[in-house]
């Protein structure tokens, strides 16, 4: 505006809303003039990539460096460390076995959840547990949750009508929550009850709206 309206310096400001004081002041590049504390704490962030920010303020003082907490954090924004990091979530390696079925009945059951909605939308699950030697479904549970202390009372259940296993597999949901179970809990794919869960779902979709709305209010 000032070099084709010739308007002066004051009121070119004023018209672009923007103080005196940002025209005069020359543009300064920040990685430039921050170059030191990017390379200090990205060293930081590499080594240590769980750490927060306090950690690696406190590590950049103990290094020797002078930066106050204030440059650091905000450096530390600039580079979007403050960002949550998503990291791999770590599961329990266990090794590979061959998926045998056992032709003895009541010998290895396959336990899976299953998760599907009412045509009204309530969310509800089932608790599937199966009999590997004829595929039998022994027991469904069915509510809008079950948590882990309603998984073994209804194995309870199962057992005192079934008798109790020789072995459970389960995935590593219901792994979790086997532990005060008294059994030999394998924590492979439960194969048979993924099987079951479409079977179950086409059979399940016929009543099951009416008996959750009538039992689950």
């Amino acid at each position: 505006m000032t070099e084709e309206h010739g308007l002066p310096i004051v009121r070119a400001c004023q018209a672009a809303r923007l103080s005196r004081a940002a025209y005069y002041r020359l543009g300064v590049d920040w990685a430039a003039r921050d170059a030191a504390v990017i390379a200090a704490l990205q060293a930081v962030v590499v080594e240590e990539q769980r750490w927060g920010f306090w950690k690696c303020h406190d590590r950049l003082r103990a290094q020797g460096y002078g930066w106050n907490h204030k440059r650091t954090w905000r450096v530390y924004c600039q580079l979007r460390l403050n960002l949550p990091r998503r990291t791999k979530r770590r599961v329990p390696t266990r090794e590979r076995q061959p998926l045998v079925v056992e032709p003895r009945i009541n010998a290895v059951w396959a336990l899976d959840f299953m998760r599907d909605t009412l045509y009204s939308g309530r969310v509800f699950r089932t608790l599937n547990v199966i009999d590997e030697a004829n595929r039998g479904a022994l027991g469904i549970d069915v509510a809008t949750s079950i948590p882990a202390t309603r998984v073994t009372t209804f194995l309870g259940q199962m057992i005192d009508l079934h008798g109790r296993p020789g072995a459970i597999r389960c995935d590593n949901v219901l792994n979790a929550s086997l532990h005060s179970f008294r059994g030999n809990s394998n924590p492979g794919r439960a194969a048979w009850a993924d099987r079951c869960r479409e079977t179950g779902r086409a059979t399940t979709n016929q009543w099951s709206s009416a008996v959750l709305q009538g039992s689950l209010a």
